[in-house]
């Protein structure tokens, strides 16, 4: 679910802003910046975190599966893609139960991820290779 964001520019510059995102149940927050537009990060996901997505730089592609059985996914699964920009801070909720691949569409992006485990609280990983779900990014 794409939680919409906006912004404000005035004389002053610009301000980024997401009200309608209720972070109460963040504990932990990190960065991404893949190697290059050509690397796709993927397929990884939790059967029980949650992840939100915001671009803070550049601009990528997010593709989420809904997994049916994470000890034996069905290959043939469906993703939901969505393109994400640093404008208007909008914020990409993936819930629990989903793999994501992550590409970047231009180069030196950036990607700000939040959690609802701190790391290592659960295990609670998945990772499949990149060719298991046979989709193109």
């Amino acid at each position: 679910m794409l939680i919409k964001g906006n912004k404000h520019v005035d004389e002053r510059g610009i301000v980024n802003f997401n009200n309608n995102f209720d972070a109460s149940a963040i504990k932990r927050i990190y960065t991404i910046e893949n190697a290059s537009i050509d690397f796709i990060r993927g397929w990884q996901g939790h059967a029980i975190e949650k992840r939100w997505f915001s671009c803070i730089k550049g601009s990528f592609i997010i593709a989420v599966i809904k997994i049916d059985d994470f000890e034996n996914p069905s290959e043939n699964l469906e993703p939901n893609m969505y393109e994400l920009n640093a404008e208007g801070l909008n914020i990409l909720a993936v819930e629990a139960g989903c793999v994501t691949a992550i590409k970047a569409s231009t180069e030196d992006s950036k990607l700000l991820i939040m959690a609802d485990y701190a790391l290592n609280e659960i295990k609670d990983e998945y990772r499949f290779p990149l060719d298991y779900f046979k989709i193109k990014l």
